[in-house]
């Protein structure tokens, strides 16, 4: 029998977060496990407020949940179906069993998922660290903390956006992915910013207008010298096949898309239809971060910063080397309790 097991968790940040719409110095977590026949994986459920979950709700979602119907948990196509079935949305939630699930499965066959997909762990692409919104001491204090990194994902969209790239051009030459969380509204202003950040040395673009603003979108991404990421805009395969086509590429969260299942599946078809690819987090502890570093391989760009953002990891730490994530060759999802 499968037992699902979960608990809640708040994940302190080393500084606090700021983006365009929203502040907070806390995440919100659920830790889950499932054992089976003495093997245990981890999952995790994070919960930025964006997302509209939060303790109770994930941990009223996961009760509903009835693993006895499996007589092992091999049959992931099947299981993931099932919980995504229970009930619309609770989309991080979903995400903290199939990882939990992804992991037991790995573990049990003894393989790394990035083997059983194909990809090549030599392949990660440096992954970015995130400087939020602040004011420009603060920025230039967390670039210099940010010496591991070779590339910054600066946060604009707040009004103060030039002399926030002012600060981080005052500080460092590093290339810079830009994310505006939806900050601005007029297609000609975005456009205006995206060539002037390219000049800056800007190399992607995300989600600058708000998801609602689809046909301006799709108007910026034709013009804009430098390529425009879908983020809030795009959470599950269908967004992908329906507004895709409006974005040169999309950032793919394992708490946005219900997990790795559905998150591969992601990452295949947009690489089909030829758009480019980041695999991207939310404030994550090593658990999500292990389990989305398994896709990067198969990435353009990678933004999983999440361990690195806050000050009680429960896992151990994830190895950053020459500025990119060291997947482990471990079975599952490769994370470990810390000890």
């Amino acid at each position: 029998m499968i037992k699902l097991k979960f608990k809640p968790f708040d994940l302190i940040l080393r500084h606090p977060f700021t983006v365009a719409t929203a502040s907070r110095t806390s995440t919100p977590i659920i830790l889950t496990e499932l054992e089976y026949q003495g093997i245990t994986g981890f999952g995790e459920a994070a919960m930025p407020p964006y997302l509209g979950e939060s303790h109770a709700t994930v941990e009223k979602f996961l009760s509903k949940i009835d693993l006895s119907k499996f007589a092992d948990p091999f049959s992931i196509e099947e299981i993931v179906a099932y919980i995504d079935s229970i009930e619309a949305g609770n989309n991080a939630a979903k995400a903290s069993v199939d990882i939990a699930l992804h992991d037991l499965v790995g573990k049990l066959q003894g393989k790394a998922w990035h083997q059983i997909w194909g990809y090549n762990s030599s392949q990660v692409p440096e992954t970015s660290l995130t400087i939020g919104i602040d004011t420009p001491e603060m920025i230039k204090t967390k670039v210099g903390e940010a010496s591991l990194f070779n590339i910054l994902k600066i946060k604009l969209g707040g009004g103060n956006d030039k002399e926030i790239m002012k600060a981080v051009r005052s500080v460092t030459n590093k290339p810079l992915y830009i994310d505006a969380n939806q900050g601005w509204t007029d297609r000609h202003y975005a456009l205006d910013m995206a060539c002037w950040l390219k000049e800056l040395g800007a190399v992607i673009l995300e989600q600058p207008m708000p998801k609602e603003q689809i046909e301006d979108i799709a108007w910026l991404t034709q013009h804009s010298p430098i390529p425009i990421i879908a983020d809030e805009g795009i959470r599950r395969l269908s967004d992908l096949k329906t507004f895709g086509k409006a974005y040169s590429g999309v950032n793919i969260k394992l708490m946005k898309s219900t997990g790795m299942h559905e998150a591969h599946k992601m990452v295949e078809y947009a690489r089909s239809v030829g758009l480019k690819v980041m695999i991207g987090c939310m404030t994550e502890t090593s658990c999500a971060i292990s389990a989305a570093a398994q896709l990067s391989p198969a990435c353009d760009y990678t933004d999983l910063d999440g361990p690195f953002l806050i000050t009680n990891n429960p896992f151990a730490e994830i190895v950053l080397k020459d500025g990119k994530l060291v997947i482990p060759e471990l079975p599952g999802i490769g994370v470990r309790i810390k000890v």
